[in-house]
Parts: structure tokens; C-alpha cells; sequence
């Protein structure tokens, strides 16, 4: 995680604007440790489809795979922006948790020592349930590396905003240089 970041700005009008906004190192730390995301991606005709998934927060940027033939895969051929959310409010209600959404572009990653790190966090995260082997230009399941598997594609999405819900102080955003999402 890095160090410094955004600062969160929190919307008097959905939140209590003498709150303290959570620090970044707070956000990020609850986007590494997340074991479930949501991305939400948009269908050539206009419609969306979200659907859960396993990730990595790495290097300040999330991090996904999906088969090159998947929905996702062709959603982002035609629109790559997506939002991600990831949360902890269950039962406990609006006070007692933190919701997320992150923003942003998603980007197929190629390159073999970026896709070689990401495997490493994703093993680093789940262990042996998420155990991946690169293969040209994106994953293969190690027990299928000297199979036929088509493999997955691997996105990174670098945030260009990434709204913060509940926690006690409503709705907090960060937005990330000169990329900002309205």
C-alpha cells in the first residue's frame, strides 16, 4: 500500500460534513483485504451486468482476470470503464461497515513480469484456491498449465475515483489527479 494518497472530501449532502474522512491508507487497506468484489460492466446495448469476483488491490490499482470469452471480456471490448465495489456493512447496518467503489478504466495487462506479480499476489492472497502460472499473455490455472485451457485475461483498473459509504461519516470521495471522474 502506498503511503500517502488522496485526500477524502466528504458530500455534506449525503453525509455529516464534520465528520473526519477516513485517510487513504484506511481505504486501501480494506481494498487489499477484501476476499469478494462486485465489478459492474456495460453490454453493447447499453445494459449492465455485475457480477462477483476474486482480486488484488496491488500497487494502487485492482486488479481482475476472466476468460477471454467470458461477458466481462466482451463488455470491455466495446466500453473498458467499470466500477468495482467491495464492502463490510452487512447485518451491522450503515454505521458499523464501509462500503466501496472504485471507478476507473480497466486495462488489459500483457506484459509477463507485470502478469508474474500479480499471480504472485493473488497466490500471496488465496493461496492454493488461486494459484496461477502465466502463459503468453495472461493466466493459466497451475494445474492446467501444460493443457488446452485458453486461460484468462488479466485487467488492472487504475482508479480514477473511489467513493467510501458509511463508517459514520456518509459518503466520502477521492479523486486521483488530473483523471477525475464526476
Amino acid at each position: 500500500m502506498r503511503e500517502t494518497g488522496p485526500s477524502g472530501v466528504i458530500d455534506p449532502r449525503y453525509g455529516d460534513a464534520t465528520a473526519t474522512a477516513p485517510p487513504w491508507a484506511e481505504i486501501e487497506r480494506r481494498l487489499s483485504s477484501a476476499q469478494l468484489y462486485w465489478i459492474v460492466s456495460v453490454r453493447t446495448d447499453g445494459r449492465p451486468h455485475a457480477v462477483p469476483l476474486v482480486g488484488v488491490w496491488h500497487d494502487g490499482s485492482f486488479a481482475f482476470c476472466t476468460g477471454p470469452h467470458e461477458q466481462k471480456a466482451r463488455n470491455l471490448d466495446g466500453n473498458a470503464h467499470v466500477a468495482v465495489t467491495t464492502g463490510s456493512t452487512g447485518a451491522g447496518g450503515w454505521d458499523s461497515g464501509v462500503e466501496l467503489v472504485v471507478e476507473g478504466v480497466a486495462v488489459r495487462v500483457t506484459e509477463p513480469a507485470a502478469l508474474q506479480t500479480l499471480a504472485d499476489a493473488w497466490y500471496a492472497k488465496y493461496g492454493e484456491d488461486w494459484l496461477f502460472d502465466v502463459r503468453g499473455e495472461g493466466f493459466v490455472e497451475r494445474s492446467e498449465s501444460g493443457g488446452g485451457s485458453e486461460g484468462a485475461w488479466v485487467y488492472r483498473v487504475v482508479p480514477d475515483k473511489v467513493l467510501a459509504f458509511g463508517g459514520g461519516h456518509g459518503q466520502t470521495a477521492y479523486r486521483f489527479g488530473s483523471r477525475h471522474a464526476t
